[in-house]
């Protein structure tokens, strides 16, 4: 049984080093679904609070004074050792001891001021203190500010509702098993209170004016959870006792009052030792005839050893159940990590290949765009198939060798002498001017397909699941990959326009060798050289002429996208960020970190989640590490 109280005291201790203080938020809290005992008490008239707690530690460690001395959850953890000297740890101050327990009541104060400043602020912020002693039983307990109804010189107003508050959120903790997903907690099942309420109060005052109960009552109605501690029963005014309450006739609670009698002022000033003052304690209950018969269960000692018990039964009951929320909200942290994606690197190096891997990833998403295995690819295809043939079929060829224009070139080349056997330069002028118009399909092509490729791009980059991470990092790839493809477009209607201008510059021989040719290869000689200029003559010339680029107008309709495809989209797959991978390398470790500033929030919430999930995990192993047979 000791062992599952010094599980939950670890467990407690890794909770605070890793900043789960049962607070609200958006994370899981650990510290809610451990078994704690919540001292409640008042400052007016002084409840008795602290000597309470000095009196079950055998010490005097608590700072001590008016109006607001505990400003700080103080989560005390009582640790029974075999033999040696009894000693204390701070959480905040590892591998310490602390053998004088005047300099602990000190550290105590001082650490209160490092958290609130020296003013009488308060914080939910626990000190985590361990006494190790042969004299104490396992036993941890949460001290809190003691209830108030005014404010003090220095405080603000709000100050009595903040304690309330705080006290409230401590003794209202309930225990369910909660699964954490995105931002929501589900609650599965009922869910169980899990504080135990230590209520003190001052025999020597009216019960029904008591701070401690009057808010216990409040949040346990049955007293199911309640521990009643009457103090000053040596106070209280001649004729009267406090037998009726002690005996749960009057204020009765589940569990029996216990009633104890702590050191006077006079002691405290005179530094009465504890174990003289726990004998003078079990005298007075022996030896006052109305609580003799009530004396086996009266006094401080008896009060540790039952809470210590209650509390082991408690653990006890709710470890399976612990265990069930652990491994559960470890699966649920787990899976909110991966979707934030991995911590950036510290060193240079690191965060150069995290941004090299990143946007290896987008070249490869892009790389599935245009073979297929995404969508995307698909429409390059209709660029060729589809808009290519209808573009080149808008020029209308036959209209452009019209009678007129064939006559027109045609006279134009011949210039003021006219041709003597057949138009040479007319009909290089007729092809030619035809032609050329050819240049604009093929650079509607090269655009459009660019397009496509940059509409990729932008599909890409949004199905890079990392670059929802680092929104610098995916304009700067973005950027990179636009730019390369405008080089490539650039390349490409060099490449292509170069198709057309060929197909200018040198016309195909054979295909005018294999034409029928007149008489003598002149023609009629009986006809004048100027009837050449007729009709008829013209239009065999321009039939000639438009058989011929049509012929070249096929041609390249099927050579194009081959000079698409190898300039624009092949270097697309292999190089489409080689200038970024080249650029990447020159910058500084400033510029390659202001690459990966990703949004604020999302840093703040996965550090905050590695560390919950670090505090599951540790709690997980203790928990596992406990011998259950023994």
């Amino acid at each position: 049984m000791e062992n599952l109280t010094s599980l939950v005291n670890k467990i407690q201790r890794a909770c605070t080093a890793l900043g789960d203080h049962g607070d609200e938020s958006a994370l899981p809290s650990l510290w809610d679904s451990l078994p704690s005992i919540a001292v409640v008490g008042g400052q007016i008239g002084s409840s008795g609070k602290s000597s309470v707690l000095e009196s079950i530690v055998g010490k005097d460690f608590l700072p001590r004074g008016s109006g607001i001395v505990t400003r700080r959850p103080l989560v005390l953890q009582l640790q029974k050792i075999d033999e040696g000297r009894e000693y204390a740890e701070f959480l905040h101050l590892p591998r310490k001891r602390f053998t004088d327990f005047a300099a602990v009541r000190k550290e105590i104060s001082d650490e209160t001021d490092r958290e609130t400043g020296r003013t009488k602020q308060i914080s939910s912020v626990p000190i985590h203190l361990s006494i190790y002693s042969p004299n104490v039983v396992n036993l941890t307990m949460i001290d809190l500010p003691g209830l108030t109804k005014v404010a003090v010189e220095g405080q603000p107003e709000s100050i009595v509702q903040d304690i309330e508050n705080m006290v409230r959120s401590f003794i209202e903790k309930t225990f369910s098993l909660m699964r954490l997903h995105g931002f929501s907690i589900f609650f599965e099942g009922e869910a169980l209170p899990n504080c135990i309420i230590l209520a003190i109060s001052p025999a020597n005052q009216d019960l029904a004016t008591s701070d401690a109960i009057k808010i216990s009552r409040e949040v346990d109605p049955k007293g199911e959870r309640t521990f009643g501690v009457l103090t000053k029963i040596d106070l209280m005014d001649k004729g009267t006792d406090a037998v009726d309450i002690l005996e749960g006739k009057s204020y009765r609670l589940q569990f029996p009052w216990i009633g104890v009698v702590n050191r006077s002022q006079a002691d405290i000033n005179k530094s009465v030792d504890m174990i003289a003052a726990r004998r003078k304690e079990r005298e007075y209950f022996a030896n006052t005839p109305e609580y003799k018969h009530l004396a086996h269960r009266m006094g401080s000692e008896h009060l540790g050893k039952m809470l210590s018990k209650h509390l082991e039964n408690v653990i006890k009951s709710r470890i399976p159940s612990i265990q069930s929320l652990i491994n559960k909200t470890i699966i649920e942290l787990e899976s909110e990590l991966s979707r934030l994606g991995k911590p950036i690197a510290a060193d240079a190096g690191g965060k150069l290949y995290m941004i090299m891997e990143i946007s290896r990833v987008f070249d490869q998403i892009y790389k599935e765009h245009l073979d297929g295995v995404r969508p995307g690819g698909d429409k390059i295809y209709n660029v060729f198939d589809n808009q290519l043939p209808a573009a080149l079929k808008r020029l209308q060829f036959d209209k452009q060798l019209s009678m007129e224009n064939v006559r027109k070139l045609i006279t134009e080349a011949d210039g003021y002498q006219p041709h003597l056997i057949a138009p040479e330069q007319g009909y290089r002028r007729l092809i030619e001017s035809s032609i050329v118009s050819i240049r604009g399909p093929a650079e509607a092509a090269v655009d459009a397909v660019h397009a496509i490729l940059k509409e990729m791009i932008n599909k890409a980059i949004s199905e890079t699941a990392e670059f929802k991470q680092y929104p610098a990092l995916r304009v700067e790839v973005a950027n990179a990959a636009c730019d390369s493809l405008d080089r490539m477009r650039d390349e490409s209607k060099k490449a292509t326009l170069k198709l057309v201008d060929m197909e200018c510059s040198y016309l195909t021989v054979d295909f005018f060798r294999k034409l029928p040719q007149d008489i003598e290869k002149g023609g009629n000689p009986t006809h004048s050289i100027f009837d050449r200029y007729n009709d008829s003559y013209l239009r065999r010339i321009g039939t000639t002429v438009l058989s011929y680029v049509n012929m070249v107008s096929a041609t390249l309709r099927n050579s194009i996208p081959k000079s698409i495809v190898y300039c624009q989209v092949r270097e697309a797959k292999r190089s489409l960020l080689d200038h970024f991978f080249t650029d990447l390398g020159k910058l500084e470790p400033k510029q390659l970190a202001s690459l990966l500033n990703e949004d604020p929030a999302v840093m703040a919430r996965r550090t905050a989640l590695a560390k919950r999930l670090e505090l599951y995990r540790s709690a997980q192993a203790e928990i596992d590490a406990v011998a259950w047979s023994k």
